[in-house]
């Protein structure tokens, strides 16, 4: 007999993000071992929705009947805290955590305590959660005080992508992120001002459309700062692992990742990093394989670049290094299997 699972989700799923490209990885996994999975939508704005939209999801959401098994975003299932106190004895729910909502970059510290508190109480209720590293599933224990035992961590997954030759003339430097404060381009733009007397080109490939006024602010940055024919805004990239082939040098800044699957496809095609020491980044990318500096630090950044571009051998150390790590990393097929495990446990 074939098992069904309702899969509750925000916004829009085809959105260009890992953590929806995650959802829809994880969907196609499913279904392939044999789940019937139904798609429910719950609207936009989260994990802030107009007052009308959190009533309409929660009636979505109440209208399953007993017994159902829902998994649920966990950029909705945080502020679900109400509804999931009347239903979580009539419904057996599972929460997705990517990373926990307070974590955001930009929350002042009065959201970010309503966010924690919100999405504790939630997360107490979930009959488990999956994770997407184990940094969040560390985040999500000592958090919220959820045992072990109750967390799945099942990583995504990376495709095989062709490989990069690494032989860019100018060094092309490539960062793949929403323009979002949390991606932290801005620091990145600094450090290339730092040095614009060597050679290098950039590419940022990100959606301009979740934060406006980012987005505004960082072409503004590159306009400043004189650098708008050395740094190219991509905007939303179609196909993102032809851009890393075509990459030297991945730099993503981040302030925090749940786990930043683009450090795992820069990897899987031989492109050294260089990224902060945020979230679960120490763990994605290994120390032979790229060059982790403190958040928020411009100059450490510039530094790291400079040697990337400057030391041919160390360059060429660490793309070998990042192949090797590529190499090692699972497949979607694997996340489906951790996933499907854990969804049976409770079926």
């Amino acid at each position: 007999m074939t098992a069904k699972l309702v899969f509750a989700y925000p916004g829009d799923l085809s959105t260009r993000t890992g953590g929806y490209g995650y959802d829809r990885r994880m969907i196609a996994g499913l279904e392939t071992l044999g789940w019937d999975v139904e798609l429910l939508a719950l609207g936009d704005g989260f994990p802030h929705p107009a007052s009308a939209v959190k009533q309409n999801a929660e009636r979505l959401l109440s209208a399953l009947p007993d017994g159902a098994l829902v998994m649920i975003d966990g950029l909705a299932f945080g502020i679900l805290d109400g509804w999931a106190a009347r239903e979580s004895a009539r419904l057996r729910i599972v929460a997705l955590v990517h990373h926990p909502l307070a974590l955001e970059t930009g929350l002042d510290a009065d959201l970010q305590a309503v966010l924690q508190e919100s999405e504790h109480k939630a997360l107490s209720l979930a009959r488990h959660i999956v994770v997407t590293s184990p940094e969040t599933g560390r985040e999500v224990e000592s958090r919220f005080a959820i045992p072990p035992d109750d967390i799945t961590v099942a990583l995504p997954g990376t495709d095989p992508a062709p490989v990069s030759a690494c032989d860019g003339d100018p060094p092309h430097i490539v960062s793949v992120g929403s323009l979002i404060p949390r991606k932290a381009h801005d620091v990145l733009v600094d450090a290339l001002k730092l040095i614009e007397d060597l050679p290098w080109r950039a590419t940022i490939a990100g959606s301009r459309d979740m934060d406006a006024p980012t987005a505004r602010a960082l072409e503004r940055q590159i306009a400043a700062l004189g650098l708008h024919d050395r740094i190219l805004l991509a905007g939303d990239c179609d196909d993102t692992r032809a851009l890393l082939a075509s990459a030297d040098i991945f730099a993503l800044a981040s302030r925090y990742e749940g786990y930043g699957m683009v450090f795992a496809e820069a990897l899987s095609q031989g492109v050294p990093v260089i990224a902060c020491r945020a979230g679960a980044i120490p763990d994605v990318v290994p120390p032979d394989a790229g060059i982790l500096v403190p958040v928020d630090d411009s100059a450490g950044f510039a530094e790291a670049l400079e040697k990337m571009i400057t030391d041919k051998a160390f360059h060429a150390e660490m793309a070998a290094a990042a192949r090797r790590a590529g190499e090692r990393l699972p497949g979607w097929d694997d996340t489906a299997r951790t996933i499907s495990e854990s969804l049976e446990a409770i079926a």
